[in-house]
This record gives C-alpha cells, structure tokens and sequence, in this order.
C-alpha cells in the first residue's frame, strides 16, 4: 500500500492544478478579461494581426441596427 502513495499524491496534486486552470479560464472568459492581454501581445509580434482587431472593434462599435425593408414589422390577423 505504501508504493501507491506518491503516485496518489501526485495525480491528486495534477487533478488539482487542472481543476484551478479550468476554473481560471472560465472565469476569465466569463468576465472577458484575456482579451486586453491578447491584445498587448498581438501588438507586439503580431502588428497587422493587431490592426485588423482594432477595425474590426471599432465597425462593431459603429454599426446601428439596420431597418428593414419591408417597414417596421406589423402583425397581420
């Protein structure tokens, strides 16, 4: 029994750190907190990468809801 030990201890302690990792990363993307640190890292090795997310952030900030052809939506009975 006591060759098992080390092994438990360590696949306990690896479950652990995989645990905490998969909590961290929802947690950020819940609170959507990686993208200023993507961001700094695409400006710096990747600038057309980094240039081509700032135009698109900002035609998605621009953008308004476009109205329909038809006219507003009425429902007929």
């Amino acid at each position: 029994m006591g060759v098992w030990v080390p092994y438990l201890m360590l696949g306990g302690g690896l479950a652990v750190v995989l645990g905490a990792l998969t909590w961290l990363a929802r947690y950020v993307r819940r609170r959507g907190g990686a993208g200023g640190v993507l961001a700094a890292y695409e400006e710096a090795f990747r600038a057309t990468s980094h240039a081509a997310h700032q135009e698109i952030r900002a035609e998605a900030e621009r953008k308004t809801p476009a109205d329909s052809p038809d006219g507003p939506f009425r429902r007929t009975r």
